[in-house]
């Protein structure tokens, strides 16, 4: 375990969010999302009366398919386990999420188009993990991309394309632009 022991402790709720990255027969991406919240104890709900222990209070999917270019051309949410019935009704408006650019301002992005009473505030949340989701997958499939067509340039006796991998300067401890990190990726991009 990389924390330290706890103190002795009884589990009280547990929040699972399971995050997957597909690449399409088609040349675009899934990804996806599950949320599922739940409780070690029973407790009473004003809708849906007593949720037993390990009983979804929330049960939520999210689907962005996105392009290489990563926009996104489709967003589709499913609430299956919801402490209010009326907490459906938010899913189809994440539809409105097609067109906007994974990068910066993703996130006042999806504010914007599903914000407040627009949308979910657990559905929201997920988009951000997700949207680092679409770089972890779509990132190095475009990287391999950039590499075969520098080797097939070479292989035909062309000069290759130069090899630009934009990095998320500032972002990180290992991203600050003075890291080795960073002094390394620029060394290979320069070779």
């Amino acid at each position: 375990m990389p924390l330290s022991a706890p103190a002795q402790r009884k589990p009280l709720h547990q929040r699972d969010i399971v995050l997957r990255g597909y690449q399409r027969e088609d040349g675009l991406y899934d990804i996806e999302a599950q949320l599922t919240d739940t409780k070690s104890y029973a407790f009473e709900n004003m809708e849906r009366g007593t949720i037993e222990p390990g009983q979804p209070l929330h049960g939520m999917w999210v689907r962005l398919t996105v392009g290489e270019d990563m926009v996104i051309r489709s967003c589709e949410a499913a609430s299956d386990a919801t402490p209010y019935a009326i907490c459906p009704q938010a899913a189809p408006n994440f539809a409105a999420l097609a067109g906007v650019t994974i990068g910066p301002g993703f996130n006042r992005a999806v504010k914007e188009r599903v914000g407040g009473v627009l949308g979910c505030t657990h559905l929201r949340e997920v988009l951000a993990q997700m949207a680092t989701v679409a770089f972890q997958t779509i990132g190095p499939m475009r990287w391999r991309k950039a590499r075969a067509e520098r080797e097939a340039a070479v292989a035909r006796g062309e000069t290759p394309p130069p090899y630009r991998r934009s990095l998320p300067i500032g972002s990180c401890l290992a991203y600050a632009a003075d890291s080795e990190v960073v002094k390394r990726a620029q060394a290979q991009a320069e070779e």
